[in-house]
């Protein structure tokens, strides 16, 4: 038994360790106060024997006391959303978890608890002024805000950082001014990213891909000095031209809007009438196609015709002129009112025959 052991269970109140009963299985039943305090006395006797004088034995329980005190300062706790870091004479040594922990007492250990889930918060390009735990409003900081374009222009934009501990020894022992240095690396990776962008891209839909690259440059920076911070977030929260030229970068916009606006209506216009126009271009073609083949249809039968026409008048002559004759004056008669008269007839009346009037009277009954 070490002479540790020894002092812990000769301190207990009833001289001997919990569940000692010595086989008999009767508990002990407590001692009274001055039987205790006569225990110790006993105990300090026995390893100090200088103590039999009366008036050492006030200083030797002072000094046990004492170190039990030093002893006991070595117990720490640590929270659930902390990490314990143990130091020996400023050293690190271990990390700890959370719960119940001990390290060597004072001046030769000592630990450090840094909170590793909390979410810190770096505004840059503006400072929030609060009113009982509400922004009442925006102080806006022109040297951290104001930043060039790629295309040269004077963008100002405010945005947050938000990052937390993820390793706790480089955090403590590797920087030195943590909140510094995540604005100095954030604010680097900004205007490097705005530095390669076009002021319409910052100010539309370029925003979310400018805060992902500023994440990964800040946090690339941070790994190469070995912080132990993990960049959780980069939230822009304003991006606007310089409050000397708003009013008439705005005039811009709303000019670029219009625009936008007389193309977007001409390209539907567009598509409008151009399929209109083609489909009426392919009827015209297509009634062109078919007037042609018509005429030629036509043609091609009148030229059959003429050919079996000419064919029958060169083997029987007169009665194809007859025939040709007659068909000829129906077409030409068939549409005009008659009047035939019979020259052989004779002398005196001219006999008469109302073609036009009986033809009417036909037609009636």
């Amino acid at each position: 038994m070490s002479f540790k052991d020894k002092i812990f269970k000769s301190q207990s109140p009833w001289g001997s360790e919990p569940g000692d009963n010595n086989g008999s299985g009767n508990t002990t039943q407590p001692p009274s106060l001055d039987e205790i305090i006569a225990n110790i006395q006993k105990k300090i006797n026995q390893f100090f024997p200088g103590g039999k004088s009366g008036g050492s034995k006030p200083i030797f329980l002072g000094l046990i006391i004492l170190i039990f005190l030093w002893l006991a300062s070595g117990l720490y706790r640590v929270l659930p959303d902390e990490q314990g870091v143990v130091l020996r004479f400023g050293k690190f040594i271990k990390t700890t978890q959370p719960g119940l922990n001990y390290h060597l007492p004072l001046p030769i250990e000592r630990a450090l608890t840094p909170k590793v889930t909390k979410v810190n918060r770096i505004d840059i390009g503006f400072r929030p002024a609060s009113d009982n735990g509400r922004v009442s409003s925006v102080d806006n900081v022109p040297e951290e805000s104001l930043m060039l374009t790629g295309d040269e222009n004077i963008v100002d934009i405010n945005y947050s950082v938000f990052w937390l501990i993820k390793d706790a020894e480089k955090f403590l022992f590797n920087i030195q001014s943590p909140v510094e240095t995540v604005k100095a690396a954030s604010e680097t990776a900004m205007r490097e990213v705005i530095a390669r962008s076009e002021i319409q891209s910052i100010l539309t839909e370029g925003r979310l891909q400018i805060e992902t690259d500023v994440q990964e440059i800040t946090q690339s920076i941070l790994d190469e000095y070995g912080s132990g911070i993990q960049i959780t977030q980069v939230q822009t929260q304003k991006a606007d031209p310089p409050n000397q030229v708003i009013d008439s970068f705005r005039d811009v916009q709303a000019a670029r809007a219009d625009r936008e606006r007389s193309k977007n209506e001409a390209e539907a216009y567009a598509n409008d009438v151009i399929p209109r126009a083609r489909g009426e271009a392919e009827k015209i073609l297509q009634e062109a196609d078919a007037y042609k083949k018509q005429v030629v249809a036509a043609a091609e039968g009148d030229a059959s015709r003429f050919l079996a026409i000419y064919n029958e008048y060169k083997n029987a002559k007169k009665v194809t002129q007859e025939r040709m004759y007659f068909e000829t004056m129906e077409k030409v008669l068939a549409d005009i009112d008659k009047v035939i008269i019979d020259k052989n007839s004779g002398q005196g009346v001219v006999p008469y025959l109302p073609l036009p009037e009986l033809k009417k009277k036909g037609s009636t009954n």
